[in-house]
């Protein structure tokens, strides 16, 4: 999530969990066939994305533009003052007649890939493919030794009376992962940054989760 503000995810149907996570990836896996990575920050005259009515609350503009700003400095300087993962944890207060939030959230993930792309090119440069290619395996691993647990124990839950992402749908992405790391079977970044669970009282906690799903695309842009 890339808001400030909690937002709680409404229950659905039990038995469309499945479909509905499965289509999600496969939107997001066509989305990503025409989408290009690029190798500078456009310059921009107006508004940086398109502005959803009063009405309605979007990404608060200034907030931003403040942060693409840097963004944008640091890649062109190549001063390291952001990183791919920097970009991945922005998150932006809400405001009426902000920015649309899915044109900034598909914007900053290209631009993610942009700053891992880079880094993957220096951190080769200076301490060797094979270097590069052995922290990522260390990596995969320990995601892979945290999902070898069993359904509904592969990460801390909430008490019964406070909310965490819904379990089924957890370890349904979690299976997706260990498929890719284990298995080789196709995923991608974009597909991982765009999971999103519905919330349930005593569901996995949110913060162990979250810093899983990184560590995943961490991964994944390490080694394509």
């Amino acid at each position: 999530m890339r808001t400030d503000e909690f937002r709680e995810r409404p229950d659905g149907p039990e038995e469309t969990e499945h479909d509905m996570l499965l289509q999600q990836f496969e939107d997001v896996q066509q989305s990503e066939e025409t989408e290009q990575i690029p190798d500078r920050m456009p310059e921009r005259r107006g508004p940086a994305f398109p502005v959803v009515r009063r009405v309605r609350r979007g990404y608060h503009q200034a907030a931003v533009d403040a942060f693409l700003a840097g963004a944008r400095e640091s890649f062109e300087d190549e001063d390291g003052a952001v990183t791919a993962a920097d970009i991945r944890r922005a998150s932006f207060p809400l405001a009426r007649g902000g920015y649309a939030i899915d044109a900034v959230d598909a914007a900053l993930a290209r631009l993610e890939d942009a700053f891992a792309a880079r880094e993957r090119e220096r951190g080769v440069a200076v301490r060797g493919p094979q270097a590069w290619v052995d922290d990522a395996r260390a990596l995969a691993q320990e995601i892979l030794d945290r999902l070898d647990r069993r359904r509904g124990r592969r990460f801390a839950r909430t008490s019964v009376l406070t909310f965490g992402y819904r379990v089924k749908e957890v370890d349904f992405v979690a299976e997706r992962i260990v498929g890719f790391l284990r298995d080789g079977q196709p995923l991608t970044a974009e597909q991982v940054r765009t999971a999103a669970f519905r919330m349930q009282r005593g569901g996995y906690r949110e913060e162990q989760v979250d810093a899983l799903l990184d560590a995943t695309i961490d991964v994944i842009l390490a080694v394509r």
